[in-house]
């Protein structure tokens, strides 16, 4: 074993025993919150992002199905080989839904939050982060080598202490994801707003968890708050509530075309395929057209889960989304908790550090439209059950 394999091995050994391991669940999906192992297992599902169950639906496979006619996949850049009719569909439709001017698909949500940043802010200008934002989000930020300025979670005087010392000579930038990815809570909408406005800042808004949330209309966070046209960019993923997978930012045509011509990672990565494109595009059909199929029937099954864990006494963090932290402290508790639900035949993520922080970790559970009320219930019951038991046996 060479030098460089045995400090490895002593590191996995350091992440086994602090109870950080990770390692791949093989699964295939039969329904949106059905999967089966490689054994033969099936699981009830609680720790997926499909948050309207869009994956099964059979509009959605037919959509794939018959853009796999145009080939399986893009084989090359936009810029270079030519993009599919597919893709300018899709553009246009997230453009209209997000109540901007224009759009532009990228291939991951995390490329997208790299991309855009990457891509448009320079060095002389500063950014203001949420101590909260996605990782893609923070790893933008270090790329683009502009001067970044997290301020506390959510904390509207922080980030305005953080803007009236400011002195930059260039462009200011505040991003916020929409709905935070760990702890389900809602940024400040109308207060980053004025505050963008006041310091003329450009507001940047990472909807990945929000769309298909959030809003009358199920277009996210501005919706939410009835800001349309008051965010500047808008991104978002085609791999959540769409089903599919990619990523897109939304806003007026100039960012879109500068991003284009300046975008390393657009300009340089094959597109998605047809398939995927279309799939999405069917998706966002639904959430528009069937809503109370979609839309009301997640935000009802949010409902009922919060209120059941309620009942149960066990310690989540309030809000209205479908991403529901069940908090518990330590990482090692946190794995037990998640293996004994997986012994039940249900899947919730065991969250811990290095995603949150030392001491906050938790189970993630996340709800979606296709869950039903009994499968709901029996979930709740089984982790209220490990709840009390972890707690007695803390004796707490």
């Amino acid at each position: 074993m060479s030098k460089l394999e045995q400090i490895l091995e002593k590191k996995l050994q350091l992440i086994e025993e602090h109870g950080l391991w990770r390692q791949l669940t093989p699964l295939r999906f039969i329904t949106p919150v059905r999967a089966v192992s490689e054994t033969g297992r099936e699981y009830l599902v609680f720790s997926s992002n499909n948050y309207l169950g869009l994956t099964h639906a059979p509009e959605v496979i037919a959509a794939a199905k018959a853009a796999n006619d145009f080939g399986t996949g893009s084989t090359g850049s936009p810029l270079t080989t030519g993009r599919h009719f597919e893709g300018n569909i899709l553009e246009k439709a997230l453009a209209k839904f997000k109540h901007t001017e224009s759009a532009l698909i990228f291939n991951t949500g995390y490329m997208t939050n790299l991309g855009v940043i990457y891509g448009l802010v320079k060095k002389n200008d500063v950014i203001f982060s949420d101590e909260l934002n996605h990782a893609s989000i923070i790893d933008g930020c270090r790329i683009c080598k502009a001067t970044v300025k997290v301020y506390k979670h959510s904390d509207m005087n922080d980030l305005e202490a953080l803007l009236q010392k400011d002195t930059t000579a260039g462009q200011r930038y505040i991003i916020t994801d929409g709905v935070f990815s760990m702890d389900g809570d809602i940024a400040k909408l109308p207060e980053l707003v004025k505050l963008a406005q006041k310091y003329e800042a450009c507001l940047y808004v990472d909807d990945a968890h929000a769309v298909g949330v959030l809003g009358a209309d199920g277009s996210g966070t501005a919706a939410y708050y009835g800001l349309q046209g008051q965010v500047d960019l808008q991104v978002g993923t085609l791999s959540k509530a769409l089903a599919s997978e990619g990523g897109y930012v939304a806003g007026k045509k100039v960012y879109i075309d500068y991003l284009i011509n300046k975008s390393r990672p657009f300009i340089f990565s094959t597109a998605i395929s047809p398939a995927s494109m279309a799939a999405a595009k069917a998706a966002l059909d639904l959430l528009i057209d069937k809503k109370e199929l979609y839309l009301y029937k997640l935000r009802s099954n949010t409902k009922l889960m919060r209120n059941l864990l309620a009942k149960y006494k066990v310690n989540i963090i309030a809000g209205q989304t479908p991403i529901i932290p069940i908090m518990l402290g330590d990482a090692k508790i946190t794995t037990t908790f998640a293996h004994k639900l997986e012994e039940q035949g249900i899947l919730v993520s065991a969250i811990r550090p290095t995603t949150v922080p030392i001491g906050q970790s938790r189970l993630r559970l996340t709800v979606t439209a296709a869950h039903s009320e009994e499968e709901i219930r029996i979930t709740a019951a089984a982790i209220g059950k490990i709840w009390q038991e972890i707690k007695e046996g803390s004796g707490k």
